[in-house]
């Protein structure tokens, strides 16, 4: 498949799809900055274990397996505005679901749901972005994407810390921002690209071994942004916070995303192999994981350790894009976008269930515990491949 693209010529920034786009992605920020810990705080009060908990929350990762392959064919049905419209409201239905779901069981096809939706729209508004956007501001265009992102996710918490768990109340919130967002969708939604095949088939799963440490980073990054985002509140409440305290942890990660974002971004833009910078992210995950438990008694101290872990965390996954865009281009890349999204669902997939096995088996530390293996994991795999080029 192709997705046409601007002329050449044109030099300008289409701003109206690029606010319809972004405003999809914080759709995504908010649902799970907001869904996550709301969703896992339910489950908890009504007695059911970490690892169910995350078992739950890693269907989410099997969803967005599944998701990826349908966006293209799906914008080249309905078109990519009409898809994300449809996108937004599934997603808004199936997170309402959740509050009149009584059984745990139903909870499964409704996260399935959710995160197909979501994954469709993540997809199509990267499509969307990069269409709108002349490359020589390509770089201030994913600033500002991330940042919005980031920005979801911050707000996600700072909404759940003043809503609470209990009633109606945050549900119903998250369908007026949702439907707040779709507005700009529907305004630009002559201006939307469109997705053509081109007679081409491609097999994307070898993009994930083709650039390991792209890939990888954004495994890493879904793991520990869905695990630790599902079972921080758990977390914190046997480490004996409060369910309000808790959620401004989570507002501190995402703040974290907001303001440190730009300036990795910025210093990428100077180095030049990404992985030592992408390694670095790494080493800074794994300190953090460490001294988590020795900042536990303080909530200021873990306050500022978790704004700073969770933003350089988060540009794992930029800085991962980033890396991938710098080897390959045309189709390939966008043969590897499909593999980068494959490998962050799947990192949706194990981290959730690695961080409750891990809490259940060791208790409260299990949480640093299982978070430390994943970037250990990447380190090496870095390692390796940084020493491997100096040898070559």
């Amino acid at each position: 498949m192709t997705v046409d693209t601007q002329p050449q010529g044109d030099e300008r920034v289409h701003w109206l799809p690029m606010v319809a786009a972004i405003s999809s992605i914080s759709v995504v920020g908010i649902a799970i900055g907001l869904g996550m810990p709301l969703l896992s705080v339910i489950l908890e009060t009504r007695g059911h274990s970490a690892s169910m908990i995350g078992l739950n929350t890693a269907v989410a990762g099997l969803a967005s397996i599944a998701g990826a392959p349908l966006a293209t064919p799906l914008a080249m049905r309905l078109g990519v505005a009409w898809t994300m419209i449809a996108m937004i409201a599934a997603g808004a239905l199936a997170f309402v679901g959740f509050h009149f779901a009584p059984d745990f069981w139903m909870w499964f096809p409704l996260r399935i749901v959710l995160h197909i939706a979501l994954t469709v729209l993540f997809i199509l508004s990267e499509f969307w972005i990069s269409t709108s956007a002349p490359p020589h501001r390509r770089g201030l265009v994913l600033g500002i994407y991330a940042t919005v992102l980031s920005l979801g996710f911050a707000a996600g918490p700072w909404l759940f810390a003043h809503l609470g768990s209990s009633g109606f109340r945050p549900f119903g919130v998250i369908i007026a921002l949702v439907t707040l967002a779709a507005i700009p969708v529907l305004a630009a939604r002559n201006e939307s690209p469109s997705i053509v095949a081109d007679g081409e088939t491609s097999n994307f799963l070898r993009y994930i071994w083709l650039v390991p440490s792209a890939t990888a980073a954004v495994l890493v990054f879904g793991a520990v942004e869905t695990g630790g985002f599902a079972l921080f509140p758990v977390y914190g409440n046997r480490i004996g916070y409060s369910e309000a305290d808790a959620a401004l942890l989570l507002t501190m990660i995402g703040l974290g995303n907001v303001l440190l974002q730009i300036p990795i971004g910025m210093i990428s833009d100077r180095v030049s192999d990404r992985r030592y910078l992408l390694l670095g992210c790494a080493t800074v995950g794994l300190v953090g994981t460490v001294f988590m438990p020795f900042f536990a008694q303080n909530w200021h101290l873990m306050a500022a350790l978790l704004f700073v872990w969770g933003g350089v965390v988060a540009a794992m996954y930029t800085i991962g894009l980033a890396h991938l865009g710098s080897q390959l281009s045309g189709h390939e890349l966008a043969s590897a976008n499909a593999a980068f999204v494959l490998c962050y669902g799947v990192g949706m997939v194990l981290g959730p269930q690695a961080i409750g096995i891990g809490m259940d088996a060791f208790g409260p530390s299990g949480f640093g515990w299982s978070l430390g293996l994943f970037f250990g994991a990447y380190m090496a795999l870095v390692g390796v491949r940084l020493v491997r080029k100096i040898l070559l």
